[in-house]
């Protein structure tokens, strides 16, 4: 069991020889990518050589119990300990999402509910950079349409890990889930018959790419420029600020705004369209490979929910897992973590089974 391990602790020793070397960081990029792949590594190399411990000492034990059957108890012991260890190396060999690492591009849009759904886009974006903050990420809003009466039709914010982060702890690992339809049910703030309603938001989630991820030919966009408008389509610039990108052969619009100056919104637009470029891209080579990767709804229509926010319950419910809480205050002050820990090892229990 666990044969292919010996070739990754190899690899982990040479990287290990390199990395110690002055010389490799010179070329800063190649010495990023070398600490990416270590790092990927160390865990898996960890549990291997305590897996292997834990077989040597269960022989140790059962020698020393032909003597003494006290030992027997701690056979057991150990035996629990090889069998949680080994479902631990399965589950780190299950191949990694290469876009683990990546930061992220996360959009909000206002769907079905009118004003109250964007209010609700609002109440996302609101948890989603609280949750940000208590990972130590940063965050960057790069274009907002907001409604007339609060919150936002459409808004696109980018979040950054600070540093590298850990195996599964990356920005585009733990936010991924996110992508699809949020459905809520509560009591407008306009209504006033008291009656409980039920609007909805899309989110997606898109891995942000690096110039070397995507090409892009310029011959290939076709640019537009235009004055910026505020909620209600009030002017708010008496310049031709704003950016319309079309991707012609794509289809792919990008528009930006936010910015003041039209390089700026330019610059935005651009780094809005890479990324949506790279996951069409992976799409396509996930359905060529005939991967059955979970697929972000991309519509707003509220029967495609994956999560359901109940204000009059307390009550979050995510319907791909079977996730249910009544905490959904906390939850909307950025207490995410467990909705989305049930999506990762949901997700791993998957891709475990399919590996077997």
């Amino acid at each position: 069991m666990f044969e292919a391990v010996e070739d990754l602790i190899g690899e982990h020793a040479d990287l290990e020889k390199q990395l110690a070397d002055p010389a490799i960081h010179a070329d800063q990029a190649g010495a990023r990518r070398l600490n990416k792949r270590y790092a990927e590594l160390t865990p898996i190399v960890a549990a291997y050589r305590d897996w292997r411990q834990t077989g040597e000492d269960i022989e140790t034990a059962r020698e020393l119990a032909a003597d003494d059957p006290d030992f027997y108890a701690e056979i057991k012991e150990l035996e629990a300990r090889r069998e949680e260890l080994t479902d631990r190396l399965r589950l780190l060999l299950v191949p990694r999402d290469p876009s683990d690492d990546k930061d992220v591009i996360l959009e909000i849009k206002a769907g079905e509910g009118g004003d109250e759904s964007a209010l609700f886009a609002g109440d996302l974006l609101r948890m989603y950079l609280r949750y940000a903050e208590r990972q130590g990420w940063k965050t960057e809003l790069i274009e907002a349409n907001e409604s007339d009466l609060g919150g936002y039709k459409d808004v696109q914010v980018a979040v950054k890990a600070k540093g590298q982060s850990e195996p599964g702890q990356g920005v585009w690992a733990r936010l991924k889930y996110e992508g699809g339809v949020h459905r809520v049910q509560r009591v407008p703030a306009t209504e006033s018959q008291g009656r409980i309603h039920t609007s909805a938001a899309g989110v997606l989630v898109l891995p942000e790419a690096e110039d070397v991820d995507v090409e892009i030919n310029p011959n290939d966009l076709r640019i537009d420029v235009y004055r910026s408008s505020g909620p209600g389509g009030q002017s708010v610039n008496t310049t031709d600020s704003a950016v319309r990108i079309t991707h012609q052969p794509s289809g792919i619009v990008v528009s930006c705004q936010n910015e003041k100056s039209q390089l700026q919104n330019k610059e935005q637009a651009l780094r809005i369209l890479r990324a949506r470029l790279l996951a069409a891209a992976q799409e396509e080579a996930e359905r060529e490979a005939s991967d059955a990767r979970r697929s972000q709804v991309r519509t707003v229509d509220r029967s495609e929910r994956v999560r359901t926010y109940n204000f009059p319950e307390n009550r979050i419910s995510d319907h791909r897992v079977g996730f249910k809480a009544y905490n959904l205050d906390q939850v909307l002050d950025g207490e995410l973590d467990p909705v989305i820990q049930a999506c990762v090892d949901a997700d791993a229990a998957a891709k475990l089974a399919a590996a077997q």
